[in-house]
C-alpha cells in the first residue's frame, strides 16, 4: 500500500488516515452523489469498497433507486457499500447491520482493558446479519475497532445472556 499524499482525519481521539487513492475516491463520491462521505475503506478481501457517510444523508448518497450506488460501481468496477455513522457505538453499529434486523446493542468493558459489543437479532435473521461468509460481520469488527476500539463484535441471538461472554 503506497502512503504518499497520506491525509489523517481525527475521530474520537483516534487518527483515521486516508491514502491519496482514498481522497481521490471520497471526492468522486462525493461529486456522483452530491453527499460527502466521511471515511473510505477500501476492503481488497471482500473486493468492495466501503463509504461512511455523515447521519441523515444515507438517501442523498443512494440515489433514487439507487443510482448513484449504480454509477459509483460502474466507475471503479467494485462494489459499493454505505453505512450511516452516528457517534454512539450503540446505533453506529446498528446502522452497519440492519437497524431493522437488530434488537439491541449493548458495550461491554472487558476486565483486560478492552471492549466488546454484543449485537442482538432474532436468531432467524442471523444470517443476513452476518451476511454471506460473514461479510457484513467482518465489516461490523473493522469499522468498530476504526472509529470506536472496539477489539471484538458478537452477533448473538437473545436467548443468550452476553453478560457470561
Amino acid at each position: 500500500m503506497v502512503f504518499c499524499g497520506v491525509k489523517k482525519v481525527l475521530f474520537m481521539a483516534q487518527s483515521i488516515k486516508l491514502t491519496t487513492e482514498q481522497m481521490r475516491m471520497m471526492s468522486l463520491f462525493q461529486n456522483v452523489t452530491g453527499a460527502m462521505a466521511r471515511d473510505c475503506i477500501e476492503d481488497e478481501n471482500q473486493d468492495r469498497v466501503i463509504f461512511v457517510v455523515n447521519s441523515g444523508k444515507m438517501g442523498l448518497a443512494i440515489g433514487k433507486g439507487g443510482m448513484h450506488i449504480k454509477s459509483l460501481q460502474n466507475i471503479i468496477k467494485r462494489s459499493v457499500e454505505l453505512v450511516e455513522y452516528d457517534d454512539e457505538p450503540e446505533k453506529f453499529l446498528s446502522n452497519l447491520l440492519n437497524s431493522k434486523l437488530v434488537m439491541n446493542v449493548k458495550i461491554n468493558d472487558r476486565p483486560d482493558g478492552t471492549k466488546q459489543a454484543v449485537v442482538i437479532v432474532d436468531p432467524r435473521k442471523k444470517g443476513i446479519v452476518v451476511g454471506r461468509g460473514g461479510k457484513n460481520a467482518q465489516k461490523a469488527r473493522m469499522l468498530a475497532k476504526r472509529y470506536f476500539d472496539i477489539t471484538n463484535v458478537l452477533i448473538n441471538g437473545p436467548e443468550r445472556d452476553p453478560m457470561e461472554l
